[in-house]
């Protein structure tokens, strides 16, 4: 079709100004269901532009991250729009429509969903985490008085704004990573304490008599008060990650797996470098939670934090030590050279879990494989060992 063409007014001012951003599948529906309106009311949206001073920025849904990558074109394309008043454009051919010209681009923004950026908030929580040590405060407006006069807090609001993740990854790895929110600030809870209230939850339940699936919030928030001096604010806070509250009818459904994981996994941690025989450990793990929910221990529970091995070539005896995949190294090639100095040849189901916060999907993951790793089969299996050209 042809046009009259012009250029802007203001075409010098507007160079550079305009940038294009190809938008995959997903959000392409999420711009299209956000349009269509629903008594004349569209669906709310929001996108957000996150990164610091030295980072690349990526761009947050409520839902996913992205990174953004530049990608030059073989043809400049140029934006244009119709004059913004047909008369300033008369034109020689008042037959063809009239455009104005205002910008020439060479590239475009290219969207690819990457992992959320949640390893940061072990270093900016350094020195906060919240311990047993703080239960001289008598009751929670205390606690967070104590926060409020503390000029290195952290808050969610700082979170948000330096973490590149969307507001659905942010909370999860929150809650994953066992952070208390307190009057708006961020402190993580020490794994020896929160093994300990977890402890004494169960203890609760039992000497109460109180059904895991209807669990009243305020018996139990009371009783770790009264008896073991745990505040409200922290208790409430540690039910809702192992488990669903029920505000309108105060009650707790106790999700039993997630509480004998967090149990198994303070056994692991309380061990430190030592390594534990596998029947102890289940022993032990079984003791801590009760005959109740003993028939819920599992090994499986606890993939990605501890590696297993024979206690000597020769010996049915299996050793588990605590190996955590919240220790390694986010960048990739870090990752597998820290997993191949810890052992030079992985099963393909040992050293999966350990690759699962560094890729988005499991096509990403066997891709880092490919990339990291070289693949043998023999009668047990497949097996992964580092690459010859592999330098770390």
């Amino acid at each position: 079709m042809n046009h009259n063409l012009y250029f802007s007014a203001h075409s010098v001012a507007e160079q550079g100004s305009y940038k294009l951003m190809e938008l995959p599948p997903e959000l392409c529906m999420i711009v299209e269901a956000s349009l269509s309106s629903e008594g004349d009311r569209p669906s709310p949206l929001s996108f957000y532009i996150k990164g610091q001073p030295g980072e690349d920025a990526v761009l947050c849904t409520q839902e996913k991250t992205y990174t953004i990558r530049t990608v030059s074109l073989s043809n400049s394309i140029l934006v244009v729009t119709s004059p913004p008043d047909p008369d300033v454009f008369p034109g020689d051919d008042n037959s063809l429509p009239n455009i104005v010209i205002h910008d020439q681009l060479s590239e475009i923004l290219e969207l690819t969903q990457a992992i959320p950026k949640l390893h940061k908030l072990n270093t900016l929580l350094k020195g906060k985490e919240y311990g047993e040590d703080e239960e001289d405060n008598e009751n929670d407006m205390n606690v967070e008085q104590a926060y409020d006069d503390d000029s290195k807090n952290f808050t969610y609001a700082d979170a948000r704004a330096m973490i590149q993740a969307s507001e659905t990854e942010l909370n999860r790895g929150l809650r994953e990573r066992r952070i208390l929110r307190i009057n708006g600030n961020l402190r993580p809870i020490s794994s020896a304490y929160l093994t300990k209230i977890i402890q004494f939850i169960l203890n609760t339940l039992a000497a109460l008599s109180l059904n895991h699936e209807s669990i009243p919030i305020e018996q139990v928030c009371t009783t770790l008060a009264d008896e073991h001096d745990v505040p409200r604010i922290v208790s409430v806070q540690v039910m809702g990650w192992f488990g669903d509250i029920s505000e309108l009818e105060g009650k707790w459904k106790m999700d039993v797996v997630a509480v004998v994981r967090e149990a198994g996994l303070g056994i692991l941690k309380d061990a430190k470098d030592k390594s534990l025989n596998k029947d102890d450990l289940i022993s032990s793990w079984k003791d801590s939670i009760g005959d109740k929910f003993a028939s819920s221990v599992s090994l499986d529970l606890l993939v990605g934090n501890y590696i297993i091995a024979p206690a000597s070539p020769y010996s049915n005896r299996q050793l588990v030590k605590y190996f955590p995949i919240s220790h390694l190294p986010v960048d990739p090639a870090q990752r597998f050279s820290d997993l191949f100095l810890t052992r030079s040849k992985w099963k393909n189901e040992d050293i999966v879990p350990f690759l699962s916060d560094i890729a988005v999907n499991p096509k990403e993951r066997d891709k880092m494989l490919l990339k990291y790793a070289r693949a043998t089969t023999d009668v047990d299996g497949v097996w992964f060992t580092s690459r010859a050209q592999y330098n770390g």
